[in-house]
Order: C-alpha cells, then sequence, then structure tokens
C-alpha cells in the first residue's frame, strides 16, 4: 500500500478487461473496443496505431514492432515478429566509405517497415473485429487533432532538429514545435491509414502508398525499390525463457535484445540482490556492472535471427555465473566496453489483457525520436531508421547486408508463475529495456512491490562511460556510488516508462502505468 501523504499512483483494478499504455486517450480506445466486443488483440492494435498520432516522435505506421499474445483462456505464449528488413539493395561496403557508422538521419538507416504488416497479420489470424473497426479511432483522431501532452511535447521540443524536408511541415506547427494543449494532426497519415483499413497490407505494401515511400527514400539516396516494400513479411516465432525468483520470464527471441534481460537476470541470481537496500548503492553497483557484461555480450552475438548462432551461449546459466564472478562488489569496471551501434529512447508500449484472458504485450517504435527524420510526401509517412542498429563491422552476425533484420532494443515481455500467465508487461527506453525488464521483475520478486509500486521506483542505467541515476536516489547513494568509481550523472529526463497488467488467481485485473509518461492503466 503507497503512502498517501506522497505524491503517487494507485494501482488500477478491474473485472473484465484493461488497458494500461503511455498515453490516455490511446488506453480509452482500447477499453472502447473490449466493451464493443473485440478481444485483446483488437484493443492493442487499435491503441498501438492510435499512439503513432498521439506521440508520433515514439512511434508511427513507418516503424516496427514485435508482439507477445496468448490465445483466449490459454497459458500458450506466442510471438510475432514485426521487424522490417534492410532493403535488398544495400552495400555494406559502400557504408563503410562513408563513415565508421551508418548515419542515423540518412535513408541508408530506413529499413522496411514491418509493423503494419504485423497488425494485419495478427487481425486477420486472432482480432474479432476487422481491421476497418479497428483502424477507425487512428483514422479519425489523425483527421481530427489530438491535444498534445506534457511529456510528448517535452521529448517533441528536444527532437525537433531531427526533421527535415517534408517531416518538418508536417511535424511542426508553425516551424515550432507544439506546446502542450496544442492539436496536432495528421491528415496525410489518415488517407494511408483508410487504404489500409481498405485493402489490407496491400494497401500500405503496394500501390499509391509505396510508391509514395519509396520515391520519399530514393530521393534521399536510399536503394529501396517497389519489390522491397512488397516483399515485407512478418514471422510467428518462439519466445525464449529464462527464470528469476520463482517466476518465468518469456521474452521475445532475436532480433530484439530480449536474451540480454534473461542473462542480466542470471547474473543477478549470483547475488543475494533480496538483502540490499533497494535503493541502496550496492545494488545500483551490481546492477550497473551486470548491465555492463551483459550489453557487451548482446553486442558480440546478438543479430538478425538468421544469422546468430550464440543464443543458447547468452541464456547459459554457466555463460551468467563466469561472467558475474568478474564483477567487484566495490568497484565499478573502467569505462570502455563496447556500446550498441545507436542509442535511443523512443517508444511505445501497450498491453491488453480482455474477458477471456487473452494477454497482449506489444511493442511499436520508430527507433530515434522521430525515427529517420524523413517522411514521404503524399502521405506523411515518418520513416524509422532501424537500420542504424546495424554494425558496420565486416564479418559480424549483425553487419548490415541487403534483406536482413538488424539487432532490435525493443521488447515486450511476459511473466507466468506455476505455467500460468501472470502479467504482461513492458518498459520503453531505447537501450534501458533489458535492464528495466531486469529490474522490474527483480523488485516484484526480491522486493515484493505491486506492478505500480516497481515502476514507480527510482531507476539507474549504466550506459557507455556513465551511470544515469535519477533523482529518486539520495546524494548520499550517489556520492557513494561516485567513490566506487562510477562516473554519476543525473539524465535529462527521466529513464524509460513501463506498463503492466497483472491477473490476479481471483481473475482480478490490477494495471500499474509509469508516471513518467502521459499515459495510465484504464478497464471496465
Amino acid at each position: 500500500m503507497r503512502d498517501f501523504h506522497k505524491p503517487g499512483r494507485s494501482a488500477v483494478y478491474a473485472t473484465n478487461g484493461m488497458c494500461a499504455t503511455s498515453h490516455p486517450l490511446a488506453a480509452k480506445v482500447a477499453v472502447q473496443m473490449l466493451e464493443s466486443g473485440g478481444n485483446a488483440m483488437d484493443a492493442a492494435i487499435a491503441g498501438a496505431v492510435l499512439l503513432g498520432i498521439c506521440e508520433p516522435q515514439m512511434t508511427g505506421i513507418g516503424g516496427d514492432c514485435f508482439v507477445l499474445f496468448t490465445p483466449p483462456g490459454e497459458n500458450r505464449v506466442l510471438a510475432l515478429n514485426g521487424s522490417g528488413r534492410a532493403p535488398a539493395g544495400i552495400d555494406a561496403e559502400a557504408l563503410r566509405a562513408k563513415g565508421p557508422v551508418i548515419a542515423p538521419y540518412s535513408a541508408d538507416a530506413v529499413s522496411v517497415p514491418g509493423a503494419v504488416d504485423a497488425f494485419c497479420r495478427l487481425s486477420k489470424d486472432w482480432g474479432k473485429l476487422g481491421l476497418k473497426a479497428v483502424l477507425a479511432p487512428a483514422i479519425h483522431y489523425a483527421e481530427t487533432g489530438v491535444p498534445v501532452a506534457e511529456r510528448v511535447a517535452s521529448d517533441w521540443a528536444k527532437a525537433d532538429g531531427n526533421l527535415s524536408g517534408t517531416a518538418r511541415d508536417l511535424f511542426l506547427l508553425d516551424g515550432k514545435p507544439p506546446r502542450p494543449g496544442q492539436v496536432f494532426a495528421a491528415p496525410r497519415q489518415a488517407e494511408a491509414l483508410r487504404r489500409v483499413a481498405l485493402e489490407g497490407r496491400a494497401g500500405f505494401y503496394e500501390g499509391e502508398v509505396a510508391e509514395d515511400m519509396v520515391a520519399a527514400l530514393r530521393a534521399q539516396g536510399g536503394t529501396h525499390t517497389l519489390e522491397d516494400f512488397a516483399a515485407a513479411a512478418c514471422d510467428y516465432t518462439d519466445p525464449i525463457t529464462g527464470g528469476y525468483g520463482g517466476l518465468d520470464l518469456c521474452e521475445h527471441p532475436p532480433n530484439g535484445q530480449g536474451a540480454t534481460a534473461i542473462l542480466l537476470l542470471n547474473i543477478l541470481k549470483q547475488f543475494d540482490i533480496a538483502a540490499m537496500d533497494p535503493w541502496g548503492a550496492e545494488r545500483a553497483h551490481i546492477e550497473a556492472e551486470a548491465t555492463k557484461l551483459a550489453y557487451d555480450t548482446r553486442n558480440r552475438f546478438m543479430a538478425d535471427p538468421d544469422y546468430m548462432t550464440r543464443l543458447d551461449h547468452m541464456t547459459s546459466p554457466d555463460t551468467a555465473a563466469k561472467l558475474a564472478a568478474l564483477i567487484d562488489p566495490k568497484r565499478a569496471m573502467p569505462a570502455g566496453l563496447p556500446g550498441a551501434e545507436a542509442v535511443h529512447k523512443d517508444t511505445i508500449y501497450i498491453t491488453v489483457v480482455d474477458k477471456d484472458r487473452m494477454a497482449v504485450s506489444l511493442i511499436y517504435s520508430v527507433f530515434h525520436s522521430f525515427g529517420s527524420g524523413i517522411a514521404s510526401d503524399k502521405f506523411g509517412i515518418l520513416f524509422q531508421n532501424r537500420g542504424a542498429g546495424f554494425t558496420l563491422e565486416q564479418g559480424h552476425p549483425n553487419e548490415v547486408g541487403g534483406g536482413k533484420r538488424p539487432m532490435h532494443t525493443i521488447i515486450p515481455a511476459m511473466l507466468k508463475k506455476d505455467g500460468k500467465v501472470m502479467m504482461p508487461f513492458g518498459v520503453m527506453g531505447g537501450q534501458y529495456q533489458s535492464t528495466g525488464h531486469a529490474r522490474f521483475v527483480s523488485n516484484v520478486t526480491d522486493f515484493g512491490l505491486s506492478p505500480q509500486a516497481a515502476m514507480d521506483a527510482p531507476r539507474c542505467f549504466a550506459e557507455g562511460d556513465v551511470l544515469n541515476v535519477e533523482n529518486g536516489y539520495s546524494d548520499a547513494v550517489k556520492a557513494e556510488l561516485g567513490a566506487m568509481g562510477h562516473n554519476v550523472q543525473t539524465p535529462d529526463t527521466a529513464i524509460g516508462g513501463s506498463q503492466a497488467i497483472l491477473i490476479h488467481a481471483d481473475g482480478v485485473l490490477e494495471g500499474g502505468s509509469d508516471p513518467r509518461k502521459d499515459g495510465c492503466a484504464q478497464g471496465y
């Protein structure tokens, strides 16, 4: 029970259905889908697509998604990979000649958007209402506009420099980032969504919309073709699983970084985290050191699943034990462990559970804030820059190549207990997500926190040569971490965001929503 003398959020309880996400309008629309006879898949897709209008710096139909879900009344967790591929004509040698990394705000960094194909497939295979009904709210609000929320306005103002050309005209108001409460509309995207509602994936990946996207990318020097877009296809796959504190953690397999979260928890198992002060320096230090080692492992091996050969090594308890032995409990490792090719903090996450206890855990992003900063002219589709997640290192499994999927940072998750699905959850925040998953699970298991309390709690994150520490930590703890050798800094914005729905044994749903974002949990 929280201290009601202090600012905070109460958990949201419901019995029939619930959505938790980062914008209240999307949560409302998702619950309306449930109330009108739709299921959790209908609601999640409706809310996610709308978030592309509510939080366009975070996500949109020019992006990718990953999904974990359970069929109604089952505890079987299924996975769908909705990430796109590099165009067939991309040339690693030509990119190496341009520089050491792929320029993030260029057409070279634009992989073919995969989310729309995934939403169409999931709606057909698992939804009840059909695409026309599910996309109707996003079409309406794209046409009429949505008042810009506070956190969204803050992020927008920090990233407007990423926008170029047509995108500046479409995503700025009178040449400036919108203020909180100003109305943002995207009528050109509304028209693209109408094509999808009527024609399915062909309305996006073929015909006039695809021609508009290819023309915009070719004008920026991209190698994209209509054939690249027509070939876009999502894939069903099997989750990977790890355990911690009596719970099973289900993660999406590569090319997402879910295996990194499993590795991190396996490292943390080597320490008595539950005996530590949850917001003290000791826990923060061990987590930071484990993060450095786990992310270094990720950067060596994580890639398109068709090219990755070391997944079993990453999730092996033996690997975790060897890495844990490298951690000095009193001293930080020196800076210099290799980082990912690109860093971002811009993602949305939505989770929905319906009356039949179908659960959906869906994450959806354009990578950097406003993605590549490039938008198509006629339909205003803002392109992701997921290709910046490739490496240019020759022979690396994640080396850029035609038709390959890049390593992704976005990861949905689900927790199971005694074989039963207990909680779909997700943690936004780019690179932070694997550490965020591990910390959330540890908060719940080691310290018995509720979902809301687990996400309210302060966060820290070792990134590059910096330990970012939120203001929720005391000055004394920050000083102690500094004395251990950490380069302690306060991040410009709070670290990440998160959403979760706990399914209690008696069937009651308990939702939590991160106060670092504008959203909420809603149920009925």
